[in-house]
This record gives C-alpha cells, structure tokens and sequence, in this order.
C-alpha cells in the first residue's frame, strides 16, 4: 500500500499531468470557435430551438477544435522549442511525450465527431472533417513555406459559423456564405498582426507568414489596412440580405470603421504598439458583430 507522502504525491503528479493536457487544448481558442459555431447554430436557427442539441453541437465543436491545436502541436514540437512564445509548452518541456499527445488528439477527435454524427447531419460532419484537415495536415506545413499559409488557415478559421449554419438548417445557401465570407476576410489582418508581433519567434522557426516580402513594412501594413477595409461592406451584407435588421448594420459599421482606424497607426509608425491594438482589436471585433447580429436577427 501507499503511504500518505507517496499518495499526496501521485496526486500532484496527476494534477500537473491533468493540467498539461488541458493546455494542449487551448481552452480559450477553442472556446472562440465554438462560440463561433454556437453563433451560426443560433442565426440559421428557424423556430424552436432545442438547447440540448445545441450545446452538444458546440461541445462537439470544441473537442474537435481541441484535437486539431493538440495535432498542430505535435507535429510542430521541434519547432515550438525554438520560439520563446512556445517553448514552455508541454511537448516542448518534455512534460508530455508526442505519443500521448497524438492519442490525446485521437480521443477528442472520435468523440467530438460521434457527437455531431448523432446530432447534427451528414454535411456538417464532412465540413467539420475538411476543417481539421485543412489546418492539421496542410495549414501547419505550410508556414514554413510562405505567406499562402495565411490564406488557408483563414478557410477552417472561417468554417465555425458555416458550420453552425449547416447544423441548425442542413444546408448551404448564400446566408451562410456571407457569414463564412465575414469571418474569413476577419482573418487576415487577426493573423498578420500576430505575425507581425512573432515575427522573430517565427523566423526561428522558419515560419514565413507575413505577406508580400515577408516584411514589417509599409506594404504589408497596407495589406491589412485593406483586408480590415473589407470588413466594412461586409459588415452590412446580413442587413441587406435580410437575415439582420439596420441596428446590426449600423454597429458592424461602427466596429468596421474603429477596427480600420487602428490600422492607420501601423502604415504610419510600424510599431509593436500599433500590431498589438490590431491583434486586440481583431478579438473584439468579431464577437461584437456576431452577438449583435444574432441579437438583431430577422
């Protein structure tokens, strides 16, 4: 039998461990996509709304999102030791081995996808396993090859509310494409201004994500600034289309027109300072819009 100092210390042991895989999970990114999920759900959602099922679909979400940051992970350890923002991570530290990662990863994955096989249908299943595809097996190797990474990360980084949409309604119409269209275009300048916050970290590790050159310079500024432009007519597509009221337009207009301002302090000084408000403002542009698009639905 054990005794009590070697009981309270496997317990310890157990917590850390615990602890770790909870991190690999990246608790608050993959919160934010199935609150984005959860957002699409509730848009496209015609009548009653049974909150059993919503939440499993959200929960699923979230496993499955969970699975493909663990797998990205794994794949990308040598690298994370490398980078100071990373290099603390449990597969780096050697706290928990790439073998225990990956089976991690695996039961996440059979669960959450069990989950939306039994509660959602056929089309969100297969929109959920292209998500995990796209940014585990070909979004992750592609940062080391050039900034077109960017642009196929921002395609599973805008499929939660497609699939929310698909899980409430069962289908693809042009609704959900300018929900898709919105949180796609959002990517861009909330990717590069993270790149361009890292970039050193990702120069160590080869990661090449910044547009253009490749530089923090006027023309990737511009870049962004125009991407975040977008965001405007974007903005007031739900209205037009009938699926918002004007009071959303009106907001999405005003967090569109604050969200590009912030650009124009970085094409003029190219700071941290500046990339930092962008990344900041880009967290909370998108669940502004989305709430008060679901709160002024039609």
């Amino acid at each position: 039998m054990l005794n009590k100092t070697e009981s309270i210390s496997q317990s310890a042991i157990f917590a850390e461990k615990l602890k770790d895989f909870v991190a690999l999970l990246k608790v608050r990114l993959s919160f934010l996509v199935a609150f984005s999920s959860g957002f699409g759900y509730m848009l496209g959602a015609r009548g009653t709304v049974d909150y059993v099922t919503f939440f499993l679909f959200c929960f699923g979400g979230f496993l499955i999102s969970g699975a493909s940051i663990t797998l990205n992970q794994v794949f990308e350890k040598d690298y994370d030791k490398v980078m100071k923002r990373t290099m603390n991570r449990p597969l780096p530290t050697n706290r928990l081995s790439k073998s225990e990662a990956f089976k991690y990863a695996l039961i996440l994955t059979l669960i959450g996808f069990a989950i939306l096989v039994v509660y959602t249908n056929l089309l969100t299943v297969g929109l959920a396993m292209l998500s995990m595809i796209l940014y585990s097996f070909v979004y992750t190797p592609l940062k080391r090859v050039g900034p077109i990474a960017v642009f196929v990360g921002a395609l599973p980084g805008a499929l939660p509310p497609l699939l929310g949409w698909v899980a409430s309604t069962g289908f693809i119409n042009y609704e959900a494409m300018i929900i898709f269209g919105i949180q796609f275009i959002w990517q861009f300048p909330h990717f590069w201004a993270i790149a361009w916050l890292a970039d050193e970290d990702y120069k160590k590790a080869g990661f090449k994500l910044l547009p253009g050159n490749g530089k923090k310079d006027l023309n990737t500024a511009i870049q962004i600034m125009i991407y975040t432009l977008f965001l405007i007519p974007l903005g007031l597509l739900p209205a037009q289309f009938g699926i918002t009221g004007i009071t959303s337009a009106i907001i999405a207009t005003v967090c569109g027109v604050l969200f590009l301002s912030q650009t124009f302090s970085l094409m003029k000084d190219g700071s941290r300072k500046s990339a930092l408000k962008i990344m900041y403002g880009s967290f909370v542009y998108l669940p502004i819009v989305q709430i008060s698009f679901l709160l002024d639905k039609i």
